[in-house]
């Protein structure tokens, strides 16, 4: 039996993480709330892995929102992203752990990068500063992986997962991601009987989904991957693998995609005064191909999906 240490399994991705574990034979899951253990106190996670002696961390624990979110509490997300990695992966190291997985962010590559974003491309500019001190934050857990590996000979790894939504999303209206704010927003039009809906900036940028259950998927591949198979599509400067759905889409497409299945037929006009954010964000997922793994679930069927759970998990805002 492994035992396995999922941090963070209440949040969108590690709760379609827990949803497969479970299905599979020969894991003993280990999970704790927030309110059972706090991963940014180093004391507590240091008692938690020295006590329970898991075999396997999967790290899915993190700080996340939009751009109003990043501009708004950058000091939260650069601190207690940065705690939550410091802790886990070090702890984890100490109590003996040779097998760690970490999820990151597509933020970390630079503004202007050659598009698909190539694992390569990392610290090769600067980067996007709306949401640089999550992106640094998240660039440190990679390079603790690599340190560790390098130093101690441990197989930890780190995944980078394009824009993400589905089930168990936030759909806060302004702290929320582009695609769970747009089908709040619209829904709510549609059942106030709005006429025109306003999306942030000017809606040419172009964004790159995943469905969660994919990364779920794509997550436990990895994972699972044997050394000698990871290692080949590495370096001992590639730490990382990305993983995406290799395609993406113009935030004014997305937002009539959302109109349509939501049932808006209203106008939707642009809002210049707020920030676009990088002009594109579309990941090479090249390296996560070659493994053997590759995204099933289509954007429209996913949103449909999320907006069906979305309807039947916010009873105040159906109307």
């Amino acid at each position: 039996m492994r035992k396995v240490f999922l941090a963070g399994h209440l949040g969108m991705v590690g709760s379609a993480i827990f949803r497969q574990l479970s299905g599979r034979e020969g894991n003993e899951i280990l999970t704790q709330a927030h309110s059972e253990l706090d991963l940014t106190e180093q004391l507590a996670v240091r008692d938690f892995m020295q006590s329970e002696r898991p075999d396997v961390v999967i790290l899915a624990a993190a700080k996340v929102g939009g751009i109003h979110a990043n501009n708004t509490y950058p000091a939260d997300f650069i601190y207690q992203n940065l705690m939550i990695e410091c802790n886990v992966i070090h702890q984890a190291f100490k109590a003996g752990v040779k097998s760690l997985l970490q999820l990151g962010s597509s933020c970390i590559y630079p503004r202007a990068v050659l598009q698909p974003m190539n694992e390569d491309a990392l610290l090769a500019g600067k980067l996007e500063p709306t949401n640089e001190p999550y992106a640094i934050a998240k660039i440190a857990g990679i390079k603790l992986c690599e340190s560790y590996n390098r130093q101690y000979g441990v197989d930890y790894r780190s995944i980078m997962p394009t824009n993400l939504y589905g089930p168990g999303d936030n759909f806060h209206p302004e702290n929320s991601h582009v695609l769970p704010a747009l089908i709040r927003r619209f829904h709510e039009a549609v059942q106030s009987g709005q006429e025109e809906v306003a999306i942030w900036g000017s809606g040419t940028p172009r964004r790159e989904f995943l469905h969660v259950d994919d990364m779920a998927a794509a997550s436990l591949f990895i994972l699972d991957l044997p050394k000698t198979d990871y290692d080949a599509c590495t370096s001992s400067m590639i730490s990382h693998i990305n993983v995406g759905s290799g395609s993406d889409i113009s935030i004014l497409d997305l937002a009539q995609m959302v109109a349509k299945i939501i049932g808006f037929s209203g106008r939707i006009v642009t809002d210049n005064t707020k920030p676009d954010g990088a002009p594109r964000k579309l990941l090479d997922v090249t390296r996560l191909t070659s493994m053997g793994w590759k995204a099933k679930i289509a954007l429209e069927d996913g949103v449909s999906d999320t907006y069906s759970w979305f309807l039947k998990n916010n009873q105040s805002l159906r109307g």
